[in-house]
């Protein structure tokens, strides 16, 4: 192939609803890598978001795709044999273990919030951002029995499509910087915070052991979705928006 004019066509992804085929057909006369960006344009009908791993800052998830092959296929089938999704999108109640969802609620809205300043060397750390600091503690101190349910942890966070609520961007940014603020004091030989965050999670373990929940799903994810707009909540769709009052009872896990 003669550096100038250089052409080649790639299949870029599938779709899996019409099963037909993404190609692109690349013409430069500059071109110098088929995997890393080698376009200045795309020409053609835009059918929606695709994964991009041409992209500069998708090396690292190219390189980790030529490990996964370089894998024992024996291997490698029996950890995807492990892998149970469900057949549905949305986050159910029979998709979490309410016993340990509900003591992380237990931990981060039934204690006062001065406790928490005082554990985690903050001002101003409100419950909802408590919330999520105990779910990203599980999963950093977890062992692997914890996340049998991992739509628990959607609860940390929420979607970006809205499941099981809008992204609470203001807790999410907050959770960043505390966990930011943290290794930083840890280069420096200052653990006291990620003591601190590792605490959490053996709380919420105490509190589990004796918690008997009710069945309190909708009402958390209902509670959620109308506060959304107070924590900056965001999907694909926009920013979230007070509902409209309707009436029932106030949020109780008890």
């Amino acid at each position: 192939m003669s550096a100038v004019g250089a052409e080649n066509t790639h299949l870029k992804g599938l779709n899996g609803v019409s099963a037909t085929a993404r190609r692109y057909h690349w013409h430069s006369v500059q071109l110098s890598s088929f995997i890393d960006e080698p376009h200045v344009g795309v020409c053609g009908v835009n059918q929606g978001l695709i994964l991009n791993l041409t992209h500069t800052d998708a090396s690292a998830t190219r390189d980790g795709l030529v490990q996964i092959t370089l894998e024992n296929p024996d291997k490698m089938l029996r950890e995807i044999r492990k892998i149970v999704m469900p057949r549905h999108h949305e986050v159910t109640r029979a998709d979490v273990n309410l016993k340990r969802l509900g003591a992380v609620l237990t931990v981060a809205h039934e204690t006062q919030t001065k406790d928490f300043e005082s554990l985690l060397l903050l001002e101003g750390a409100g419950p909802r951002t408590i919330q999520s600091l105990t779910l990203v503690s599980e999963i950093i101190y977890g062992t692997p029995s914890r996340f049998a349910d991992p739509a628990r942890y959607s609860f940390a966070h929420g979607g970006k499509d809205g499941h099981p609520f809008p992204v609470p961007l203001k807790v999410y940014d907050e959770t960043i910087a505390v966990l930011k603020n943290s290794i930083e004091k840890a280069k420096v030989g200052m653990t006291e915070k990620q003591k601190a965050l590792q605490q959490l999670s053996s709380m919420a373990r105490k509190v589990e052991e004796s918690f008997v929940p009710r069945p309190f799903f909708e009402e958390i994810v209902d509670k959620e979705r109308e506060d959304s707009y107070k924590h900056g909540g965001m999907t694909v769709m926009g920013k979230a928006h007070p509902l409209a009052p309707k009436k029932g009872e106030q949020l109780n896990l008890f």
